[in-house]
């Protein structure tokens, strides 16, 4: 066999051992020749360039790999520069990482989530699986980082609505808390008005009417999921506390019956 370098041949020798009493067959075993050995057939003279060779389990021979290598990648670490804007910022991870690890490691760096991020190298936008060694991305490379349009535009509707629901929940807690005032207010009256105690009508229609308040409020709060049953919940309870007044304030015209069921 031969390979060829810088345009010549070197001629790779070949012994074949043949075992005694073993079935037909022959082993291919490198022979190890000196230097000038592979000057005598190619009537050239070894270089320091020349290839050294190694045998690999299972019989192959292949070129002999050192770790300083321009194209020897497994387990080296490389430091990269990317540009965002007026910003740059290192990155020192393993060769063989994808795109997507880098995205990973800047979103520490910009805040940007990896989904958010396109990255660019040589001018051309690289997929999140693809490999930077594969790509030709070596130490001291440069990438470009650019924010997607389109993630962005989702990322603030994403924080639109978190907002908007935050606001809802802020809201119906106002709402609540002064309807918790209101429901001890009827409280009291129904207290009054079981008790035989004559009450005068405008409790009732001034009560009713801070109700309807804040149910014009919770009308006017706009909520979704976890918000809109919590404002759903307070609606319920106004509407209870002014069925409860028009109740009292029935039995309140009537406060001799009142008595008369309160013994009983």
């Amino acid at each position: 066999g031969y390979y060829e370098r810088n345009n010549h041949c070197v001629i790779l020798l070949f012994s074949f051992v043949v075992h005694q009493n073993a079935p037909i067959g022959c082993v291919l075993k490198p022979l190890q020749l000196p230097m000038n050995s592979a000057a005598h057939f190619t009537g050239v003279s070894p270089t320091k360039d020349d290839v050294e060779w190694e045998m690999r389990p299972g019989g192959m021979l292949v070129q002999r790999r050192e770790a300083g290598d321009d194209d020897y990648v497994d387990g080296q670490m490389i430091n990269i520069s990317v540009a965002h804007g007026s910003s740059h910022h290192e990155v020192f991870l393993p060769a063989q990482s994808t795109f997507w690890d880098v995205k990973e490691m800047l979103a520490h760096e910009t805040g940007l989530k990896p989904e958010q991020q396109r990255l660019l190298f040589k001018g051309k936008e690289k997929e999140n699986e693809e490999y930077l060694h594969m790509e030709g991305v070596k130490d001291k490379s440069k990438l470009l980082l650019l924010e997607d349009a389109a993630s962005k535009e989702s990322y603030l509707e994403e924080v639109r609505k978190h907002n908007e629901m935050l606001k809802a929940f802020e809201a119906v807690a106002a709402v609540r808390s002064e309807v918790d005032k209101l429901c001890e207010r009827v409280s009291a009256l129904e207290v009054a008005v079981d008790g035989g105690t004559m009450v005068s009508d405008k409790e009732f229609v001034v009560s009713t009417e801070l109700l309807m308040r804040q149910l014009l409020k919770l009308d006017g709060i706009k909520a979704e999921g976890e918000a809109k049953l919590q404002r759903k919940a307070e609606v319920r309870r106004v509407q209870n506390a002014v069925d409860t007044l028009d109740s009292l304030k029935a039995r309140n015209s009537k406060p001799f019956s009142n008595i008369g069921k309160s013994v009983l």
